[in-house]
């Protein structure tokens, strides 16, 4: 159990949760129905059987390209602690579990399951041939918020879309310097990432410019939601500070010449980033 944990990173899965509680507790609000219980369990669960198919397909895809790399040498496939069929099983098993409970939430779920499929687990093909791989993987976690906002209401609304583009932005970003590790090595094996393609400086700017479009995106939804309930909160728009402020914190953390704290940078920031803003905005529109 431990190391397929280690192998689906479940410990990640804090950058995009918050943002499907965020988008299920609005549905909610928005339906005026209270917490359903058993819907939530359902969200939560769809969340983490896609999650765990991507990451373990990534695994799986990439073990020949991991073994070569002293940084992920010792992930557990091409380590030898979890075969290639073992994980590909493990993709099938939670892909199809991911259908299912997505089947049992409602039939539009249903029908967008295959696709959301497609996203999340073709993004691991990307780097193969395109640079814009990073903005793929964006978009694989920011069907978070709107999924879990389709899973209670069966319709599309424009708050948790403009919280799907900022989770877009805002992982496009971070994933970029998370690639700055590896530039070198996906120049080697003809790799394509940001990185690779522009150097550490120019991707640096990049993911500054990414983060500054979320920053806008956040406080815009954020004066959207306001202007829906009619008030302004202090409890919300502290949220969107905390968020605003890890957010380009990040970038005082990482420079082109030290790379010693993109790991903090990483996981650390953005994983505070996005349970405060999230718990700050359903504790200010729900409780």
């Amino acid at each position: 159990m431990k190391s397929y944990l280690s192998l689906i990173k479940f410990s990640h899965t804090i950058f995009a949760l918050p943002f499907a509680l965020l988008g299920f507790f609005l549905a909610s609000l928005e339906m005026g129905t209270g917490i359903e219980w058993r819907l939530f369990a359902l969200v939560i669960l769809a969340m983490v059987f896609a999650r765990s198919a991507a990451m373990a397909f990534n695994r799986y895809l990439d073990r020949d390209i991991d073994a070569k790399n002293p940084r992920t040498a010792t992930r557990e496939v091409p380590a030898g602690v979890i075969s290639p069929k073992a994980a590909l099983i493990f993709v099938i098993a939670n892909s199809a579990l991911f259908v299912l409970v997505s089947w049992l939430i409602n039939p539009l779920c249903f029908y967008l399951s295959p696709i959301a499929l497609l996203v999340i687990l073709g993004y691991s093909y990307t780097k193969r041939f395109t640079a814009l791989c990073h903005f793929v993987l964006g978009l694989g976690l920011s069907l978070a918020p709107i999924g879990a906002y389709l899973a209670v209401t069966g319709r599309f609304d424009w708050i948790p879309v403009l919280y799907s583009v900022a989770v877009l932005l805002w992982v496009s970003g971070f994933d970029i310097i998370y690639a700055m590790q590896d530039e070198g090595f996906d120049r080697s094996l003809d790799l394509h990432s940001v990185p690779s393609a522009l150097g550490q400086k120019k991707s640096l700017m990049l993911s500054s410019f990414l983060h500054l479009l979320c920053a806008g995106v956040v406080i815009y939804a954020s004066y959207q939601l306001s202007l829906a309930y009619n008030e302004f909160s202090y409890l919300q728009w502290g949220g969107v500070a905390a968020f605003v402020s890890l957010l380009f914190y990040q970038h005082l953390l990482v420079k082109p010449n030290d790379l010693s704290k993109v790991n903090l940078a990483f996981f650390t920031t953005n994983g505070v980033a996005s349970i405060i803003l999230c718990s700050l905005i359903v504790l200010d529109v729900f409780v």
